[in-house]
């Protein structure tokens, strides 16, 4: 991969990862599903006027931008909102991967392969190590909460690979238009009318710039890129840049919110990023050794 793709995918992965910092700050000032709801409400508006609708069922476009922006990230911004530190959530987002596997094993007939069970069952133990301390306290809701998003995730993985070849920038931007109402709705239903209007007239500029940075680069920006190399590379070479998230997310939360991991999450991180490796790398392992 020329050196210039190779540095948009390492763009990439810095901008989804200290997407978490930038969620974790805006939770703090705005109700988590109303900061969701105007994310989508920006991140498809204007851009669904100029960008084409992709020829897939307007159905499965409705149920990815459901399990993509209303349970994925309206579960992850209210998990952060309720205490749930943003470079741990980084980490645990990515057990996308391994609900992914096993969701497209259970519902479309894929076999994994040996790597990728072993990757899954490592990152498995990975996350129960993460899990243990913080199922005792009242971290146990949002930690939940936060591998429910993943598995959400997982869940719009499937869906967007029923949609087939797409344009995956216009599948983004259309399915952004299915989050902002339900998440509205459910903001005013859980915060109140008053405190979600109290929230939008109170929004500092702040606020504002990360409402834009999650609709624009996070989405927009970050997903066209990856959707470009993805087209033009195979993704046995895009996908493993995937692991520098949680480093990007790991690393800004330190230096911008101040978290410190501790030592049993830092360990159950290091269990679940070898389970990544182990599922990106371990069939090419595999390969070369029975080649030699």
């Amino acid at each position: 991969m020329p050196i210039v793709h190779s540095l948009a995918a390492v763009l990439v992965t810095v901008i989804w990862g200290l997407s978490f910092v930038v969620i974790k700050l805006g939770v703090g000032t705005v109700p988590p599903l109303l900061l969701g709801a105007l994310r989508f409400l920006f991140a498809a508006l204007p851009a669904v006027f100029f960008v084409p609708r992709p020829k897939v069922p307007f159905g499965n476009i409705l149920a990815y931008g459901f399990f993509l922006g209303v349970a994925q990230f309206g579960l992850l911004f209210a998990a952060l909102a309720l205490g749930m530190p943003a470079s741990l959530a980084s980490l645990v987002m990515q057990a996308q991967v391994f609900f992914t596997i096993l969701f497209a094993a259970l519902f479309m007939s894929e076999r994994p392969g040996l790597h990728q069970v072993a990757g899954g069952l490592v990152g498995f133990c990975g996350l129960v190590i993460i899990a243990v301390p913080r199922l005792s306290g009242s971290g146990a809701g949002p930690f939940l909460m936060t591998v429910a998003a993943a598995a959400s995730w997982g869940v719009a993985n499937i869906v967007s690979k029923r949609a087939g070849r797409v344009d995956m920038l216009g599948y983004i931007v259309w399915a952004s238009l299915v989050a902002p109402v339900p998440l509205l709705g459910l903001s005013l239903v859980l915060d109140g009318p008053a405190q979600v209007l109290s929230a939008l007239a109170g929004m500092s500029l702040g606020t504002w710039g990360a409402v834009a940075y999650l609709a624009y680069p996070t989405t927009i920006l970050a997903f066209g890129i990856w959707a470009y190399l993805l087209s033009r590379h195979p993704a046995a070479t895009v996908t493993p840049f995937a692991l520098l998230v949680p480093v990007a997310g790991i690393l800004g939360s330190a230096l911008i919110l101040g978290e410190a991991m501790r030592p049993v999450e830092a360990i159950g991180g290091a269990v679940v990023v070898a389970g990544l490796a182990l599922n990106v790398f371990g069939g090419r392992f595999l390969g070369h050794q029975r080649a030699a």
